[in-house]
């Protein structure tokens, strides 16, 4: 049973594209097989893990019906579903579809009739437009990355709405599989009453895993590099692996 997960915040910098590649390649080296699908029309996954936004066939074009979700194989086994510039226009495009937030759902289930998936990852764009529907109309599961960070929790409140709408309207089997704290300092005062904020908040939909704050986090999409490829002994990868083991648990 394919599970899909759709890693969301409509803040920007929270680590949301850093939480979906690192824990697709952590479910990847899991012995799982995984569909990292690129709906955020900045294109972060799909440079991070060393595609161009100029591939031939994208989400945007399979998003405006042209052909079907582009599988593109990548060295280390993950699959990608990459991402261009283009896809922010889709917005406007897919307006007047019908069934617009069903075309993802629609293709995303093509695509597991062509190849066996255990996980489908997708990262959402920084905003609850017509492309995080989609998303979360074809998820399973929710994941929110949040900064720990005084502003983290401004905004949640108007996430969660959207999340239950979506729940009453388009996808009750969707589910908040967890929040995942992210640029974790343990010495910063602020950091450690955010995470208690957060936890207060949540309770047992946080994660116990916290993303630590981590340079080489930051330095290996620039290498187009997963975090396991780039540096696997950092703090990085031990916590997207710690993540990787809790979402293997959720029910």
């Amino acid at each position: 049973m394919t599970q899909i997960i759709a890693v969301l915040n409509h803040k920007g910098g929270v680590g949301k594209s850093t939480t979906a590649v690192s824990l697709a390649a952590a479910l990847q080296l899991s012995k799982k097989n995984v569909l990292a699908i690129d709906m955020d029309g900045q294109a972060n996954l799909t440079e991070a893990l060393g595609l161009s936004i100029e591939e031939e066939q994208t989400v945007y074009g399979a998003m405006c019906g042209q052909y079907t979700l582009p599988l593109v194989k990548l060295h280390n086994g993950i699959t990608v579903s990459p991402s261009c510039l283009d896809l922010s226009a889709a917005e406007l495009e897919l307006i007047s579809e019908p069934g617009r937030e069903l075309i993802l759902k629609g293709l995303i289930t093509k695509a597991i009739a062509k190849e066996h998936f255990d996980y489908i990852i997708i990262d959402c764009p920084p905003s609850l437009g017509l492309l995080t529907l989609n998303a979360l109309t074809a998820a399973d599961y929710i994941i929110i990355p949040v900064q720990a960070q005084y502003l983290a929790m401004r905004g949640m409140a108007k996430l969660m709405d959207i999340i239950r709408i979506v729940q009453e309207r388009l996808n009750s089997n969707l589910k908040v599989g967890g929040i995942v704290i992210t640029q974790f300092d343990r010495r910063k005062t602020l950091n450690r009453s955010v995470r208690e904020i957060v936890n207060d908040s949540f309770h047992e939909k946080v994660f116990k895993t916290v993303i630590r704050d981590n340079v080489a986090l930051a330095e290996a999409p620039i290498n187009g590099k997963t975090i396991f490829e780039y540096n696997p002994k950092s703090n990085g990868a031990s916590d997207y692996m710690s993540l990787a083991k809790e979402v293997l648990n959720l029910k």
